[in-house]
C-alpha cells in the first residue's frame, strides 16, 4: 500500500461523527473504572463479604484490563480493528449485565475480570481509529474529543456513582452501561470501517502468535497490577505475597522486554520507542495519568473520611473541573497553532505544580467552595496536557506502528494512573502516622494548650447536660479525634506537595520533545 493511497483514502461517514461514536465506547469503559470505586462498600454489604474482599472485583478488572491494553494492537491486526472494537463493545455490555446480576463474590470477580478483558481493547482502538480517520492537521482537535473520555470520565465517575448508590442499588452502576453499550455497538458497526492498509495487514497475516512474549506480558503486567492494587491492604513488602508478586512482575516485564527486542515476530513491536516524540509522549502521559488519577482519588477520599461528606457530595467536588476542561480544550487548540507544543505541555505541568501547591493548604474546617476551587485549578492544567501530549506522541510515528503505539500509549497512561493512586494512598497513611508521632508531644496534660482545650470542652459538655462523671473522658475523646483529623489533613497537604514537586520536575523533560514535523502526512510509509 503506497503513501499516496494512504493520503487519498477517506472514511464514508463524517470523521467527526466517527470520533464521537468511538469515544462513546471509550467513555463508557473509563467511567466504569472509577464509578465502581464508590460502590464497593455497598457491594460488600449486599454480597455478605468484607470491603477488603469486595475490592478484588476492582483488582480483577485492573489486571485483565492492563494485560489486554498492551496486546490490543496485536489482536487488532490479527482479527481486524473494526471487528475487534465492536466485539469489545458488545462483550463489555454483556459482562456489565452479568456484573449487575451477580449473586456472590466469586461471580462478580469473574465477571469483572471478563469486563476488564474486553474493556481493555476500547481505548487503544479508539485512538487508532481517530489517527487513521483524521489527517495530522486535524488530529489535535480530534484528540479534544478523546479528552472527554480520558479526563472527564474519571471526574464524573464518583459523582454519578454517588448519585446511583444514594438513590438506587449498586447494580445500576453496571446496568447503566447496557443502553449506552447497545447504542455504541450499533453506531460503530455502521459507521466505522477499516482503512485499506489495515485490511492488507489482516489479509497478509503478517503477525503470528508470539506465545512466549504473550506469556511474559501476562505474568509481568498481571503481577504488577496485583502488587499495586493490593500492596496497601497487605502491608506492601512486609507481606510475602506482595514480595512474590513484585519478583514475578520484575521477571515478567524484564523478560518480556528482552524477548520483544530479539524475537523475529514479537507480539508488540518495541521499535515504536525509536521515535523520540512517541517515547517522550508515553513518559509524559504516564506522569499526567499518575497525577490525574491520584488527585481524583485523594480529594473525594479526604472529603468522605475526614470532612464527613457522602459519596454524592464528594463526587460533586470534582464535577466543576469537567466544565473547566470542556471550556479550555478549544482555547488550547487555538494556542497550539501559534505556540510550539513543547511549551504548551511545559505550561500544563507548571500550572499543575502550582495547583497542587495550592491544594497543599488544606485546613480542618475547609469549605466546599474552596475544595471545588482547588480541584478546578488542577483540572485546568490538564487542558494543557492531554491533547498536546497525544498530538505530539503520534506526530512522527510511522503508520505501521499505529496499532502498537496506541496500545502502549494507553497502557502507559493507565499504569501511571494505577501507580499514582497506590503511591498517593500509601503516602497519606505513612504521613498520617508520622504527623501523629510529631503532634503526640502536644497531647499531654503537661501542655497548656491541652489543658485549655479539655477544660473548654468539659464546660461545653456540662452546659449540654452531660453527666459530670463522663465529661472529662468525653472531652479527651473529642481532643483525640481532633488530633487524628489534623494529622490526616497535614498528611494530605504533604502528599499534594510531593505531587507538585513531581509536576515541576517533569517540566524540563519537555525540552526533549522534537520539533520535527510529520513526514508524509503524519506517519511514514507502510
Amino acid at each position: 500500500m503506497s503513501d499516496a493511497a494512504h493520503q487519498t483514502w477517506k472514511p464514508r461517514f463524517n470523521p467527526w461523527l466517527i470520533a464521537i461514536v468511538v469515544t462513546m465506547a471509550a467513555f463508557m469503559e473509563i467511567l466504569d473504572t472509577t464509578i465502581v470505586n464508590v460502590a464497593l462498600p455497598y457491594i460488600a454489604g449486599s454480597l455478605a463479604t468484607s470491603s477488603d474482599n469486595a475490592s478484588y472485583a476492582l483488582t480483577a478488572y485492573l489486571v485483565a484490563n492492563g494485560i489486554v491494553l498492551t496486546v490490543a494492537g496485536w489482536i487488532s491486526d490479527t482479527v481486524g480493528r473494526k471487528r475487534y472494537f465492536v466485539i469489545c463493545i458488545i462483550m463489555f455490555t454483556v459482562t456489565s449485565f452479568l456484573c449487575g446480576i451477580a449473586q456472590s463474590l466469586g461471580q462478580i470477580v469473574l465477571f469483572r475480570a471478563m469486563q476488564g478483558f474486553f474493556g481493555g481493547g476500547l481505548q487503544p482502538n479508539q485512538q487508532a481509529i481517530i489517527l487513521d480517520t483524521f489527517p495530522p492537521a486535524k488530529r489535535a482537535a480530534a484528540f479534544g474529543i478523546t479528552a472527554i473520555a480520558t479526563i472527564i470520565a474519571p471526574i464524573l465517575g464518583p459523582t454519578l456513582g454517588g448519585y446511583i448508590v444514594n438513590h438506587s442499588t449498586w447494580r445500576w452502576i453496571f446496568f447503566v452501561n447496557i443502553p449506552v453499550g447497545a447504542l455504541a455497538a450499533f453506531l460503530n458497526s455502521v459507521m466505522v470501517e477499516d482503512p485499506p492498509w489495515e485490511k492488507e495487514k489482516r489479509e497478509k497475516k503478517t503477525r503470528g502468535i508470539d506465545y512466549i512474549g504473550l506469556s511474559l506480558i501476562v505474568l509481568g503486567l498481571g503481577c504488577m497490577q496485583i502488587m499495586i492494587d493490593r500492596g496497601e491492604d497487605d502491608g506492601w513488602f512486609g507481606s510475602p505475597f506482595i514480595v512474590t508478586m513484585g519478583v514475578l512482575a520484575f521477571i515478567g516485564i524484564f523478560g518480556a522486554i528482552c524477548w520483544l527486542l530479539t524475537a523475529k515476530q514479537p507480539i508488540i513491536n518495541l521499535d515504536v520507542f525509536k521515535d523520540r516524540n512517541f517515547a517522550m509522549g508515553s513518559v509524559l502521559i504516564g506522569a499526567m495519568g499518575a497525577i490525574l488519577y491520584a488527585s481524583a482519588v485523594l480529594i473525594p477520599q479526604l472529603a468522605q473520611q475526614q470532612l464527613g461528606y457522602d459519596a454524592l457530595w464528594s463526587g460533586l467536588i470534582l464535577s466543576p473541573g469537567g466544565i473547566v476542561i470542556i471550556l479550555l480544550i478549544p482555547v488550547v487548540g487555538r494556542i497550539s497553532k501559534v505556540v510550539p507544543t513543547r511549551y504548551i505541555v511545559m505550561t500544563g505541568f507548571f500550572i499543575m505544580g502550582c495547583a497542587l501547591m495550592f491544594s497543599g493548604r488544606l485546613i480542618v474546617n475547609i469549605n466546599f467552595k474552596t475544595l471545588v476551587e482547588m480541584r478546578s485549578f488542577q483540572t485546568a492544567a490538564l487542558g494543557f496536557l492531554f491533547v498536546p501530549i497525544s498530538t505530539i506522541a503520534y506526530l512522527t510515528l510511522p503508520m505501521r506502528y499505529r496499532s502498537d503505539g496506541a496500545a502502549l500509549f494507553s497502557m502507559f497512561r493507565n499504569v501511571g494512573g494505577a501507580i499514582g493512586i497506590s503511591l498517593a494512598q500509601a503516602a497519606v497513611i505513612e504521613r498520617s502516622q508520622a504527623n501523629q508521632a510529631h503532634l503526640s508531644r502536644f497531647m499531654s496534660p503537661l501542655q497548656q494548650g491541652y489543658n485549655t482545650y479539655v477544660q473548654s470542652a468539659e464546660q461545653t459538655l456540662r452546659t449540654l447536660g452531660r453527666a459530670a462523671s463522663t465529661v472529662h473522658d468525653d472531652a479527651v475523646g473529642q481532643l483525640y479525634t481532633s488530633y487524628r483529623t489534623q494529622a490526616a489533613i497535614l498528611a494530605y497537604n504533604n502528599v499534594f506537595q510531593y505531587a507538585a514537586v513531581v509536576a515541576f520536575l517533569v517540566v524540563p523533560l519537555c525540552f526533549l520533545i522534537s520539533n520535527k514535523k510529520a513526514q508524509g502526512g503524519g506517519g511514514g510509509g507502510h
